[in-house]
């Protein structure tokens, strides 16, 4: 890598991503964001869709074996999650390649030499799988190769850097004895802190639903930051936003409690859709939130049904009517701003404004 840049040349820096869901969500948009970084001072982004190793299951920081994916799966989270990768990425300095285009075409030789480059023993170092062995959980073998075919994609795309969370460090290093091997200079391995998701205790995880999603609506972006609890606002505040470090440290020195959330939340909406929308997203968000008033735009229905449970089964916020009775219990419905508190609850003739939780509105006119 030295002597690339002692020679002008543009590194290749990496970063690959398993389309196991159909959000971009900020947590991949941390090291996407350092890779746009790259990009600007005239490298060349590599991103690898891990097409192939998304049916896999990659089972970093995972205590139990992972579902793996069907290749239609993996297909309609492609589709997804490619107009939200090239929200971050610049498509002028942009190869994106697919690894099914090696790791697919390799006969059983190929997998066997693979195979041959590690040992059980090195392979048993990584926390995760020391801790479920020494639990005596099971460890599939495709588990084993994960990080092998991981390693194998930077041979593939001779990458001089890989960006990614803290979780891939072990799969890293292991592709720099790869490439070695294959005769390749080492990749230089740059891993970020995984951001927290939005109930402050665990990683960010489409599968733990605690996300925020790059390509989501202004008005879910600033809703979700604003619930983040006030112990991940340091977190939030270095990982999530793109400002100088100095200004950083001093929105955390000088703002607090809900002025340091609203300044988060609109410059994450400013981020991927602008300060207008910023602006409309905080508006929004005091008519619903600190007015108690619905938003100006919710669906309208009819029906001729007066019993509340049922209708909200109709709407499917409720998957039958003990659910829907639950819901109204737990305090979580309001009709026309007032919340429910009979779970027979029968509505008379007119039009009502619904609502489910924080962010479901619905307009009804019970015939």
């Amino acid at each position: 890598m030295e002597s690339k840049l002692a020679r002008g040349v543009p590194l290749r820096v990496k970063f690959g991503v398993d389309p196991t869901a159909v959000s971009v969500t900020w947590g991949w948009s941390v090291p996407l964001r350092r890779l746009r970084r790259f990009q600007e001072l005239g490298h060349t982004a590599v991103l690898v869709i891990g097409d192939f190793t998304a049916q896999v299951g990659d089972p970093s920081g995972k205590s139990a074996t992972r579902r793996r994916l069907s290749a239609d799966e993996v297909e309609t989270y492609v589709a997804a999650c490619t107009d939200a990768l090239l929200r971050i990425l610049d498509p002028e300095r942009l190869e994106i390649r697919r690894n099914s285009e090696w790791l697919g075409a390799m006969q059983m030789p190929d997998v066997l030499e693979l195979a041959a480059s590690v040992t059980v023993a090195q392979l048993l170092e990584r926390a995760d799988f020391h801790k479920r062995f020494v639990e005596h959980r099971p460890i599939s073998l495709i588990e084993f190769l994960y990080p092998l075919l991981q390693g194998h994609d930077s041979v593939a795309v001779e990458a001089d850097v890989e960006l990614g969370g803290i979780d891939q460090q072990f799969n890293f290093v292991l592709a720099r004895s790869l490439q070695q091997r294959a005769g390749q200079d080492p990749q230089s391995c740059v891993c970020a802190p995984l951001l927290v998701g939005t109930d402050g205790a665990r990683k960010m995880s489409q599968s733990y639903g605690n996300y925020i999603g790059v390509s989501e609506p202004p008005q879910e972006i600033f809703g979700k930051a604003m619930s983040i609890p006030d112990s991940a606002m340091p977190d939030y505040v270095r990982l999530a936003l793109d400002l100088p470090t100095a200004e950083k440290n001093r929105l955390l020195e000088e703002f607090g409690g809900v002025k340091l959330k609203r300044t988060l939340a609109r410059s994450m909406v400013e981020m991927f859709h602008g300060p207008e929308a910023a602006q409309q997203a905080e508006q929004e968000f005091d008519r619903r939130f600190v007015h108690r008033q619905a938003p100006e735009d919710i669906p309208e229905s009819s029906t001729t049904e007066a019993y509340l449970p049922k209708i909200l089964v109709e709407l499917g916020w409720a998957t039958s009517q003990n659910d829907a009775r639950r819901s109204i219990k737990g305090n979580g419905v309001r009709i026309d701003g007032t919340t429910v508190t009979d779970e027979q609850q029968t509505l008379q003739p007119g039009t009502f404004v619904l609502q489910l939780g924080k962010r479901r509105f619905h307009r009804i006119t019970v015939k």
